[in-house]
């Protein structure tokens, strides 16, 4: 099987770890099969692409392209996009657009695959647009696409073209459904992850210095958010919460993570949320350590780590690392996030965008030591159970053999 793999980004977000992951468990399940990528640009994806034996080539989008987006990149949109802002960056892309799917076609005809896997909404529609019509397509979904209104349109036009779509969850998986309806033939895999990275076992990065904060005196519970700063990913709801926390709360939070994607509109600015939590009057009960390429290492620092999304999550990666780290959690509970962990064993819910609960929810953890190391041990357990590479490489390889015309495929789920 030679397959193809195409990505709209080089930087290492949700989605391209997720597909490092897949990449990964196929090179070690399937060794005979030729896997080959092709991303917009360069960075962490390609590198780590390289080490692990795929061949990796760049064909970078134009910045007319690399900005157009429905806006909050990699997950909802569907409230920050306008769709006449939307409408003018598209026309004015246009000849860019043309020029890069046909610089996109020539590369996919040189590696001749049996199969493309196509890993995000810009690469669906140009891999539709520049592949051989004889060449099967594979659709990742790792959003949900009635949220995007330019990008849902365009896919729901171009299903038909797909031999099956995968998606991250049943949640995104019954979205696209509604959308797609009997046009393609939709799969729910869950991500996996490297549990060999992402264990209880490991070194701890210094927080404190990263953030340029003091100290944390001994008795004093660190809570972070680890994600990129895209807008629904609940940046501001933490530091409400953090607030609202008794001022002599021996929390102090951190927000791990910085802005990884292009589009116009999608990310906050790291000084802008700096600026939010001094209006809070946070200063130094908070810090604010940028980008951390080593996530296990940053996972490990924290005592409690905190998924804030404010939208359905379409997965959670941010969980599941979490949880293979045997960290206590506390999850917005809504879309694909709630089909990774046990309410209340595995990890904490709180209804998302309610800062109040998220407030409540950790006061709750740094008082109690015994609570955080009950649900911290029984969510390792369940990480290595739910997220094994194994488990992935099982799920899409009869995927990828239907598609191709060498198995029948499973049935939808």
């Amino acid at each position: 099987m030679n397959l193809l793999f195409l990505n709209p980004a080089g930087s290492s977000g949700g989605a391209e770890r997720a597909l490092l992951d897949v990449m990964a468990s196929l090179a070690e399940a399937r060794p005979g099969w030729r896997l080959k990528l092709i991303a917009a640009a360069d960075g962490a994806l390609v590198e780590e692409a390289r080490a692990m034996g795929v061949g990796a080539a760049v064909i970078k989008f134009p910045r007319a392209v690399s900005q157009l987006g429905d806006a909050a990149a990699g997950g909802p949109a569907g409230d920050h996009s306008n769709p006449l802002a939307v409408a003018g960056r598209v026309a004015a892309a246009a000849p860019a657009i043309v020029g890069y799917a046909r610089a996109l076609r020539r590369a996919i005809v040189d590696c001749a695959p049996d199969v493309i896997h196509t890993n995000g909404f810009k690469m669906h529609v140009l891999g539709a647009w520049a592949a051989p019509r004889t060449t099967p397509l594979v659709w990742h979904l790792h959003d949900y696409v009635r949220a995007r209104p330019m990008m849902s349109r365009l896919l729901k036009a171009h299903a038909r073209r797909t031999a099956a779509i995968v998606a991250n969850s049943h949640s995104v998986a019954g979205d696209a459904r509604r959308l797609f309806g009997g046009r393609a033939t939709v799969f729910a895999v869950h991500n996996a992850i490297d549990l060999e990275r992402f264990s209880p076992a490991g070194p701890a990065l210094d927080l404190d210095r990263l953030a340029g904060v003091p100290p944390l005196g001994e008795g004093g519970v660190r809570v972070g958010l680890i994600a990129t700063l895209a807008r629904w990913k609940g940046h501001r709801t933490f530091l409400r919460a953090l607030a609202a926390l008794p001022a002599d709360s021996p929390v102090r939070g951190y927000v791990i993570g910085g802005a990884l994607y292009e589009t116009a509109g999608s990310q906050h600015a790291l000084s802008d949320l700096r600026g939010y939590a001094g209006a809070l009057g946070l200063n130094n009960r908070i810090g604010f350590t940028g980008f951390v390429a080593d996530a296990p290492a940053a996972i490990r620092a924290l005592d409690v780590v905190v998924h804030a999304s404010t939208a359905p999550e379409p997965f959670g990666l941010a969980i599941a690392e979490a949880m293979a780290c045997g960290k206590a959690v506390i999850a917005s509970a809504a879309g694909g996030a709630v089909e990774l962990f046990a309410d209340g064993v595995e990890a904490l819910g709180h209804p998302p965008g309610d800062a109040a609960e998220l407030a409540r929810t950790i006061a709750r953890l740094a008082a109690d030591r015994d609570l955080r190391a009950r649900l911290g041990a029984a969510a390792a357990i369940a990480a290595r159970r739910r997220f094994t590479r194994e488990r992935l490489a099982n799920e899409l390889i009869p995927i990828y053999e239907g598609a191709a015309g060498e198995t029948r495929a499973r049935p939808a789920i």
